[in-house]
């Protein structure tokens, strides 16, 4: 054994002897990471789990002791990862074949169900959720109108859409962080053209409408708006009547003089100045 160890190759073999149990042994596990000790082909514990509200860098990050041969470490990604979907056409309710490019966002929250419901592998979570991402899309966007996806009530369905997959991504351990539409659109051609032209005469028939009912409330108003000076020029004339004579002469002599308007020198009146129209300026006494 002394002979051994003064060999330089003997010092070489030991080294690589315990750089291999220690390998076996201790497991490196990065913050950005949660692992799945399983004993036997049975999970047993988890470690540097993932907590909501909690940040990188705890405690349970670092080197993990397991059994070798008898212990697995499967180290799970706590980070967000992301679905991408590929488009889809999806057909609303006035008619319209759209072509939606959607995508959605998922952490791991449950590293056990993960492993019984993906054996392990989180790829496999991703894979599963993408059809239920397209199926969803499809059914809550089918139930709307094109024009919604331009309205507040696009984040109502982008919520229902999300927690629609929740639940199918709770079976997996998973949790939905965000769901959103990258591009929701026409398809080019034909239908193109023809959505925009009923979009413009949906238009034009609206200002049609809000133009016809502004002209009708005008004409009410115009119509109360001469009853009202009606009513006040007769109160005003059953309580003096020689005042109400001499105001409505005095608006005559503004509107046939003009004496404030651009009119002014081009009116010619040839009256005789014992005219009634002058009488108001001939009987001092009113």
């Amino acid at each position: 054994m002394t002979r051994l160890l003064r060999n330089p190759i003997g010092w070489a073999g030991l080294l690589i002897v315990v750089v291999l149990a220690c390998a076996s042994t201790l497991s490196i596990i990065p913050e950005t990471s949660q692992a799945l000790v399983v004993r036997m082909g049975k999970p047993d514990r988890v470690v540097n789990r993932y907590r909501p509200g909690q940040g990188f860098g705890g405690d349970g990050a670092g080197l993990l002791a397991h059994i070798p041969l008898v212990e697995q470490v499967v180290v799970i990604d706590k980070r967000v990862r992301d679905i991408d979907m590929e488009r889809q056409p999806v057909l609303s309710t006035d008619q319209l074949r759209l072509e939606v490019d959607a995508f959605a966002r998922y952490r791991i929250t449950d590293p056990l169900r993960m492993y019984l419901a993906a054996r392990g592998d989180e790829r496999r979570v991703g894979e599963a959720l993408k059809p239920i991402l397209g199926s969803a899309l499809r059914n809550e966007l089918g139930r709307r109108p094109f024009a919604a996806l331009l309205t507040p009530e696009r984040d109502t369905a982008m919520r229902n859409i999300r927690d629609a997959l929740n639940r199918i991504a709770a079976q997996y351990g998973a949790q939905i962080v965000d769901v959103r539409i990258n591009r929701a659109e026409l398809p080019d051609g034909t239908p193109l053209d023809s959505a925009f032209e009923r979009m413009r005469s949906a238009r034009r028939q609206q200002a049609m409408t809000i133009r016809a009912e502004g002209m009708k409330q005008a004409a009410i108003l115009r119509g109360q708006a001469d009853a009202d000076a009606s009513r006040i020029y007769a109160d005003a004339f059953g309580k003096d009547p020689d005042f109400y004579d001499f105001y409505r002469s005095m608006q005559s002599y503004r509107a046939a003089f003009a004496p404030d308007g651009e009119n002014i020198g081009g009116t010619t009146l040839v009256l005789s100045p014992n005219s009634a129209y002058f009488r108001n300026f001939i009987n001092k006494g009113k």
